[in-house]
């Protein structure tokens, strides 16, 4: 990761840990098919790589996986101090370790019952005066 982009993907980063709606890129054209069977199929190439920049943010020690410290650590370095029983509550989430897949699975997960962007827009769009 860059250090020019290490700003936004931080940003990126606190939205996907405190708002149940992340707002995700979309791809121009066809949309990916939803398939329960392979968690890659649910995302186009874009949003996997915003994922797996996500991934690597928190993933502080860099052994590919998620653990308690690393959102510690990754919380601190976004100057917030998290107590340990909140990061072991998000860590629990998963029933086993939390590899790019299982993160990934997640937020497939999170994001199924959203609507599509288009749609919120009309939706706010309604209450522009």
């Amino acid at each position: 990761v860059s250090t020019q982009s290490t700003g936004s993907n931080e940003f990126f980063v606190l939205c996907l840990l405190l708002h149940p709606v992340v707002k995700m890129s979309k791809a121009k054209g066809k949309k990916p098919q939803r398939s329960g069977s392979n968690v890659f199929a649910n995302f186009d190439q874009r949003q996997i790589q915003e994922f797996k920049e996500a991934f690597t943010i928190i993933d502080q020690d860099r052994d590919g996986f998620i653990s308690e410290k690393d959102l510690n650590d990754m919380w601190a370095s976004l100057g917030i101090i998290q107590y340990d029983k909140f990061c072991a509550e998000m860590v629990k989430v998963s029933p086993g370790h939390i590899n790019f897949t299982a993160f990934l699975t997640f937020m497939g997960e999170k994001l199924a019952d959203n609507d599509p962007e288009d749609v919120l827009h009309k939706a706010f769009a309604c209450f522009d005066v």
